[in-house]
């Protein structure tokens, strides 16, 4: 299977012109850290940021909470400080789960470009 991918590879690249062949690159599969500096290469990236910020507040207040839940000595406080610590891994888990989902996008997106790349080019080569 991939050596029969390679091949097709090869065929795509030839009938591309400089241009194309260097776009086509560029389209190839990102490991994890190309996805995550990807999201923040969109027009909503000042969203993304954002939400890293709050991502990050609700984190510290979240190791806060577990450190009071331990200290706390009466049942009001306990219910008190685990309430605030599900809240906040809740939006941490809500963020990490929007970004995971932008980065999903992003594949997706990247994968209809080479297919429009590769059509567009069979289309050429055809007529």
């Amino acid at each position: 299977m991939k050596n029969k991918m390679t091949e097709i590879d090869e065929l795509i690249k030839e009938t591309l012109t400089q241009e194309e062949a260097k776009f086509y690159d560029e389209l190839d599969e990102q490991n994890l850290f190309e996805m995550i500096g990807g999201i923040f290469n969109t027009k909503h990236r000042w969203i993304i940021i954002l939400m890293n910020i709050v991502m990050l507040i609700a984190f510290v207040f979240l190791v806060y909470s577990v450190v009071q839940f331990f200290n706390a000595e009466t049942t009001n406080e306990l219910i008190k400080w685990s309430t605030a610590g599900f809240v906040c891994m809740m939006f941490v888990s809500m963020i990490k789960i929007f970004s995971w989902m932008q980065m999903d996008k992003n594949a997706l997106l990247r994968e209809i470009k080479r297919l429009e790349l590769q059509v567009s080019s069979l289309a050429g080569k055809v007529s």
